[in-house]
């Protein structure tokens, strides 16, 4: 298992378009790839859960990655949220 904690830096958020992004990336792994925010843990690849998140601009969640190709999908995963978030 890896995780990594990010402050959301997006003015909008986690809005449709980079939450769907989101969801198509982690999508291509095996492994599941969950995201908290204020003690609510949902899978990204359920996007309309991701988006009830309402994660908002300033908002810290955690990210964590279990699963066969977790370091994969890791880097890849911590990497959209760098571009993206």
């Amino acid at each position: 298992m890896k995780s990594f904690t990010y402050v959301i830096k997006d003015e909008t958020g986690i809005h449709a378009r980079p939450a769907g992004l989101l969801s198509k990336l982690a999508k291509k792994f095996s492994s599941e790839i969950m995201i908290e925010k204020d003690k609510k843990t949902v899978n990204v690849t359920r996007l309309m859960m991701l988006m009830g998140l309402g994660v908002k601009c300033g908002d810290t969640v955690t990210v964590t990655v279990t699963g066969d190709d977790e370091e994969t999908a890791f880097e890849e995963i911590s990497e959209f949220f760098k571009r993206n978030l």
